[in-house]
């Protein structure tokens, strides 16, 4: 696989070798004089210049990928997304003649370009394959590329396919080409295989993987980076605000149940079942411990239940946007019908009723406080919802941020009295045990025993249980923490207001969404960041959210500080290279 390069910080992009990478702003007006070497002096295409740059109008919202050797620019390849509602393609051919619709999912690969003495190395084929790793990663269901002739073959290695419509452009002749993400996918693999083999140590340096994983878009590329034991300077180097952990330790006495016989904790096995730790949350919650199940986070009840719940006749209402792994485990694990209901209050902190269709559905999926939005709904609102919803629609609510702003626990006893609601905890940030994986779920007696019987024995480490019993036996020391949380979000939320083209909402939890203004996009901020060593979530994958927002997690003050410096700067770079 190739070489992760080393950690990063503002020296990313040093050190000898092939590097692919997003273009910093910088590097735009290389690839502007390269265009006008390539396309003008030497093919003919375009007149000759005075200034030797060449540039188009769909450089206001283009991505491009570089290839660069001792971070000098050899090469680079331009990727057109949707919603700006034009492409390189429309000046060639009338969008009525070509088989494909224009829609959210098209994207347009164009003008693959290396310098002439690196046209027989891997360079090439690096940046094909990155382009299609970008798209596929970016909600694409399309690609249309305007090859160049002679590298057409190139193309149809990962998986494009000639429509027979050339066009000659000056002294170059190109050919339409285009495939479904499907098609890209079946040769996709192979094609990576391929690179490895040309460029074995290649430092791929974007923040989406190498290769595509099964399961949900999560981002997390700060984590993934720093691997499972960084060292502290690795640690210092990067920021993680993509993913939400909490900016604060563990209370003192998770650490003291930790610290106290190290070797007995993790050397012992567990109790089979976590009992104890169910009667705690219990008594936390005033329910019945019957009424509730443990797992090793969140994310392992959802994969546990849900297949268990639902099968592929079942409709499932999903509240969006929210977390990821709910819509992958009902369409690819799953298999049911899907509908989604779109909720945005525009910045606002609460929400009325959500509107049902009586009967409709099997299970509703909701996510309060919300992620990213950070909104919260309105619980009296919320609590009149559910009364209405017929007891033949069961309703999962995700409660993982409302620790951050709520201290009753309401509708994890209504859940337990109730036939149909189930409410979903995540001990991972609001604790600060996420390398610990815990998390709940509170519900009807029925449901909960069914979902303990598909519990395997010894599913949560002794550490797990012991830190959370430690955990919830301070919840002075917590609720501290989640004021100074509010106080933190507010002091970054105000930062980020402060830097031109960054609209941040106020929000619930320990995160702040932010809505972009042309012409900064998420992209272009995020992979700059991250050159820089910050990292901040983009949701690619989402076609409402795709281009204009990015979701920052709430840090100490210091760090807020280092945060707020990179993201101006890189916004105030981004916004003189367009």
């Amino acid at each position: 696989m190739p070489d992760a390069g080393p950690a990063l910080g503002p020296h990313v992009a040093a050190g000898g070798g092939l590097a692919i990478s997003f273009a910093s702003a910088g590097q735009r007006e290389a690839i502007y004089r390269m265009r006008h070497a390539t396309y003008a002096a030497e093919l003919g295409q375009h007149a000759v210049n005075e200034a030797g740059r060449l540039t188009d109008p769909l450089d206001t919202f283009n991505h491009y990928l570089v290839a660069t050797i001792d971070e000098r620019l050899i090469g680079f390849v331009s990727i057109t997304p949707p919603g700006h509602g034009r492409y390189s393609v429309d000046k060639y051919v009338h969008r009525d003649e070509l088989p494909f619709s224009f829609d959210d999912g098209l994207f347009e690969v164009r003008i693959l370009t290396v310098e002439p003495p690196y046209r027989g190395g891997p360079a090439a084929a690096l940046l094909m394959y990155a382009a299609m790793r970008w798209v596929e990663e970016h909600g694409c269901t399309r690609v249309v590329i305007i090859g160049r002739s002679e590298v057409a073959g190139l193309y149809e290695r990962v998986g494009m396919r000639r429509l027979g419509r050339s066009i000659r452009s000056g002294a170059v002749e190109y050919e339409v080409m285009t495939a479904t993400l499907d098609e890209v996918g079946e040769v996709l693999p192979t094609f990576a295989r391929l690179v490895r083999r040309l460029a074995p140590r290649v430092r791929w340096l974007l923040t989406i993987p190498f290769e595509r994983r099964p399961g949900a878009f999560h981002g997390g590329a700060s984590h993934e980076l720093l691997g499972a034991a960084p060292t502290q300077e690795q640690r210092h180097a990067v920021i993680a605000a993509d993913v939400l952990d909490a900016w604060f330790p563990p209370a003192p006495g998770v650490l003291n149940v930790l610290n106290e016989d190290t070797a007995f904790i993790v050397a012992t096995s567990p109790p089979t079942e976590p009992t104890e730790l169910r009667n705690a949350i219990a008594r936390r919650s005033t329910i019945d411990p019957e009424s509730i199940v443990v797992g090793a986070g969140l994310s392992d009840l959802i994969y546990r239940c849900l297949p268990r719940w639902l099968g592929p006749t079942s409709s499932v209402l999903v509240v969006e946007p929210q977390y990821g792994e709910y819509r992958h485990v009902l369409q690819n694990v799953v298999g049911c019908r899907i509908e989604s209901l779109w909720l945005d209050p525009g910045g606002a902190s609460t929400r009325p009723v959500i509107p049902v269709i009586e009967g409709a559905f099997d299970w509703i999926i909701i996510v309060d406080p919300n992620n990213p939005l950070g909104y919260r709904l309105d619980t009296l609102a919320l609590l009149d919802f559910l009364t209405i919803v017929p007891p033949s629609t069961r309703v999962w609510i995700d409660r993982t941020y409302a620790p951050f702003e709520e201290s009753d626990h309401v509708l994890e006893q209504l859940a337990a009295a109730s036939e149909n609601v189930v409410v979903g905890i995540s001990m991972s940030k609001a604790w600060a045990l996420s390398g610990l994986r815990l998390g709940y779920l509170c519900g009807p007696r029925p449901l909960m025993r069914d979902a303990r019987r598909a519990s395997p024995p010894w599913g949560l480490s002794r550490p797990s249980q012991a830190a959370a019993l430690a955990a919830l036996a301070d919840p002075d020391y917590y609720l501290d923490r989640y004021l100074t949380t509010a106080t933190l979000r507010g002091d970054l939320r105000a930062g980020l207001a402060a830097i031109p083209g960054l609209r941040p909402r106020d929000g619930a939890a320990n995160f702040v969404f932010c809505e972009l203004d042309e012409p900064l996009d998420a992209d272009t901020i995020r992979e700059g960041c991250a050159a820089r060593g910050l990292f901040v979530r983009a949701f690619p994958a989402d076609a409402r959210l795709r281009d204009r927002a990015l979701r920052i997690a709430v840090k100490d003050a210091t760090t807020q500080g280092r945060m707020l410096q990179i993201i101006a700067e890189v916004a105030e770079e981004s916004r003189a290279a367009r």
